[in-house]
């Protein structure tokens, strides 16, 4: 009696599966303009939710903190428009609260249960930050939207994704980047020359003063070894290719 040899043809070929478990996915405001360069467009919502549920739906854990710069940007308006920092910050962590509503009524359109989460106290329409519930909403499956960035002046956004990354848990920083496709030697709209990083350590990158995010923000992630993928949100399908591992944009991390 012969037996039959299974050929490679027969082997289950291996499912790809997520580097990351859970991820911190820190998006511009100028995402969320679309091409209208400015407020929000729907379109753009939607393209960025149906991005994020891919993801969602191989079973990572996402958090996500968003800007505020398609609305107003406060270092913008205290430096060119004459009003008081702290003030102007503060309306800018506004602004980044309206972004996240937006966001999560395109999350809950792709049948995605989220919470949002803001430093300030806006109770009427969302919760304020508490890392444990965060934390358990993210473990239950559900998408944490935070907003309204560290909840002090004079702090980016970018601060407010490296610290929320580490509190909540994240293994990656996604820095979803708007036209800007990774981090490179120098400003590529300026020079045409301008060669790209695919991996680059925390220390060149400072001692090269390459703008991966706020300054701030980056010693945060650099003191923890938390690392960063910078990649361009504008291409459909990156956000799940850096989930997957896939070589995107710029790896920052330890260099070895």
């Amino acid at each position: 009696m012969s037996h039959d040899v299974p050929s490679v043809s027969d082997e289950i070929a291996p499912v790809a599966r997520p580097k990351f478990k859970r991820v911190l996915l820190k998006l511009s405001g100028e995402a969320f303009a679309g091409e209208q360069g400015y407020g929000i467009d729907t379109d753009a919502i939607g393209t960025i939710a149906r991005e994020v549920a891919s993801v969602h739906s191989e079973g990572v854990g996402v958090a996500i903190v968003v800007g505020g710069g398609n609305i107003l940007r406060g270092q913008v308006m205290s430096e060119g428009k004459g009003m008081e920092r702290a003030t102007a910050d503060y309306a800018g962590m506004l602004a980044t609260v309206i972004n996240a509503l937006a966001l999560q009524d395109g999350l809950e359109k792709q049948g995605i249960q989220t919470r949002v989460q803001t430093a300030i106290s806006i109770m009427q329409v969302a919760e304020p930050f508490i890392r444990r519930r965060a934390i358990r909403h993210i473990e239950k499956g559900r998408v944490v939207i935070l907003a309204g960035g560290t909840g002090n002046p004079y702090f980016t956004t970018d601060t407010a994704a490296s610290l929320r990354a580490l509190e909540v848990g994240a293994e990656v920083v996604l820095m979803a980047k708007n036209n800007t496709d990774a981090v490179y030697d120098k400003d590529p709209r300026k020079f045409p020359d301008a060669k790209p990083y695919r991996t680059i350590g925390y220390e060149e990158a400072i001692e090269k003063k390459l703008r991966v995010m706020d300054l701030t923000a980056f010693a945060v992630c650099m003191e923890n070894d938390m690392p960063i993928v910078v990649f361009d949100i504008n291409v459909p399908g990156n956000i799940k290719r850096a989930v997957m591992g896939e070589p995107i944009g710029t790896l920052v991390t330890r260099a070895k």
